[in-house]
């Protein structure tokens, strides 16, 4: 009975001991947010996305500034011209006011849509990039650093951007 309890024991520490080696894994960390900022194709499209929207802001501009310009006109007439006449045009004035915020809204959503085509290949191509980079170098878990408050581990951001080709 003795030599049993002795037995299980070290049964008992064998394995404990196997599941604490077993336990560490090999980790490395990568910055995401370096690599999605400086990857060429991602500046490609921010300046794409910069020139949509700058078109957007033109068309939003020039349809504000022809708004105020029919206010001025009409706030000006608005004492010579009849009732029925100040009616239309206040009409007209809420329809292009609502058109206004229309396209406002709309350019917002297209961006946001674009932003979205544009950037998710992208990051799916680093996702892919990282795991291959973390596979080939034998680790287990690879997280961002981005958001890390010790990373003590081996940095794979370069060999990423290496993969990726810049």
């Amino acid at each position: 009975m003795k030599q049993f309890k002795t037995l299980l024991i070290a049964a008992i520490l064998i394995l404990g001991a196997s599941n604490t080696i077993n336990a560490q894994a090999k980790v490395a960390h990568v910055d995401v947010s370096e690599i999605m900022s400086k990857m060429p194709a991602m500046l490609d499209a921010q300046n794409q996305l910069q020139k949509l929207s700058g078109t957007y802001d033109a068309e939003y501009k020039k349809m504000v500034d022809e708004y105020q310009v029919k206010i001025k006109k009409y706030e000006t007439e608005a004492a010579t011209v009849t009732d029925a006449i100040n009616g239309d045009r206040s009409k007209e004035v809420q329809d292009m006011q609502k058109r206004i915020v229309d396209y406002r809204d709309n350019a917002q959503k297209e961006l946001q849509q674009k932003e979205t085509d544009i950037v998710k290949p992208l990051m799916e191509k680093v996702r892919a990039s990282i795991q291959k980079v973390g596979k080939a170098k034998g680790f287990q878990y690879v997280l961002d650093g981005s958001t890390l408050l010790l990373a003590d581990g081996p940095n794979i951001t370069a060999d990423v951007k290496k993969d990726l080709g810049f």
